[in-house]
């Protein structure tokens, strides 16, 4: 005991100071929130579109220039290196989630990130939020990022937050996965069993849009025509600064 005792001293204190301190460095490949210039877009070429995978990108009429749904895309850059203007360019911002969807479509002129406040979790679970994590098909990439929250160094239980066993004790449901069809009626329980009032948060691109199985008839391109949706967490998959940001800008912990 003495052994354990003299080695925690030595260790002395790891959870990070963010959001009281700056943010953890993040790694040199981080894949943040797109950035789209549109004074350099040659309208019309549309290769960006032609390269994404998971159909995340349009031209707007507007600016006339390409917007990207940063809920179903998928980071994977295919964009940015298939544009011949660099018009479009992902940065190292780590806030994506937003509450209100239309948020999550990043054009020319977007600001730097969306809102993510929304009233009822302020008003209700600012000092603490109790989360059921639901894995509805997913990779277990998402869920791992959720998970590595509860570690030492992340201790998003310092805020009040954490995840519970049992959908009756929690607050509302943490989702990842597309909902896949054998899925959707566990989803649709798992809900249910949460006592009102409740919020859902969205994590990743599958439990958002789809993901990589957007249109597979096998699933419902994620959660929102099962349960409604408060919280949208984009990213494949969002990092764990990514999702402790939008917990805690959505129970207003930080603006």
């Amino acid at each position: 005991m003495l052994r354990i005792l003299k080695t925690r001293i030595q260790q002395k204190y790891r959870t990070m100071s963010y959001p009281d301190g700056p943010p953890p460095e993040l790694p040199a490949r981080f894949t943040g929130r797109p950035v789209i210039n549109h004074a350099t877009c040659q309208s019309g070429c549309d290769l960006c579109i032609a390269a994404c995978p998971v159909h995340a990108i349009h031209m707007s009429l507007e600016t006339e220039g390409p917007v990207i749904n940063t809920g179903r895309c998928i980071f994977c850059r295919a964009c940015e290196k298939a544009c011949p203007a660099s018009v479009i360019h992902f940065g190292q911002e780590y806030r994506l989630a937003t509450s209100p969807r239309n948020e999550l479509f990043v054009k020319a002129g977007s600001p730097d990130h969306g809102p993510a406040r929304h009233e009822l979790a302020v008003k209700l679970f600012n000092r603490s939020l109790k989360l059921r994590q639901v894995s509805a098909g997913g990779c277990n990439a998402c869920e791992a990022d959720s998970n590595v929250l509860g570690t030492l160094a992340w201790d998003m239980g310092r805020f009040g937050i954490q995840f519970v066993a049992s959908p009756r004790h929690a607050d509302g449901l943490l989702i990842t996965g597309p909902v896949t069809e054998n899925m959707k009626l566990a989803l649709e329980k798992t809900y249910a069993a949460v006592p009102d009032p409740k919020i859902v948060i969205a994590v990743g691109a599958c439990a958002i849009a789809g993901g990589p199985y957007v249109d597979h008839p096998e699933q419902h391109n994620g959660a929102s025509d099962v349960v409604r949706i408060d919280l949208y967490i984009p990213g494949c998959p969002p990092h764990p600064l990514t999702i402790l940001d939008g917990l805690l800008r959505f129970t207003g912990r930080i603006g």
